[in-house]
């Protein structure tokens, strides 16, 4: 059964004026610390493809915070809700401390998708929650 649906669309441009305007604090408040590891990678490699991965992963968080119905309110931090990729390339949603638990103890799964263009990122995440007990 669906227990919610988030979309988000960024603004790529917003994204790398904020990263500007408040230098790497924006992205460490924004991404995990499994994200953060990929942010630098890319953007080591072509500064466009680190804000892009950020920008992704905000919507992406967005999105999410809306499909479980919290928004950006406690349990649900930036932090604490990670968005990693599987070998294929998946999006996947990976949760820490206490959203982990609140999520775990609803029975929930997340879906989630990205994507990005030269000016937008744009995220769906469905979240269900699962009727039988695992």
């Amino acid at each position: 059964m669906i227990h919610g649906i988030g979309t988000d669309v960024c603004d790529i441009r917003r994204i790398e004026a904020t990263l500007q305007r408040r230098g790497d604090r924006f992205a460490e408040k924004v991404l995990g610390p499994n994200e953060i590891h990929v942010f630098r990678d890319r953007r080591a490699k072509a500064e466009k493809r680190g804000i892009s991965y950020l920008a992704t992963r905000f919507s992406a968080k967005e999105a999410f915070s809306k499909a479980i119905g919290l928004g950006m309110r406690m349990p649900m931090t930036w932090r604490a809700c990670e968005i990693l990729n599987e070998r294929s390339g998946k999006p996947v949603v990976r949760l820490h401390g206490e959203l982990a638990d609140w999520f775990e103890a609803r029975r929930l799964t997340a879906h989630v998708t990205v994507s990005d263009e030269s000016e937008y990122a744009a995220s769906f995440v469905v979240v269900e929650k699962n009727s039988t007990p695992e």
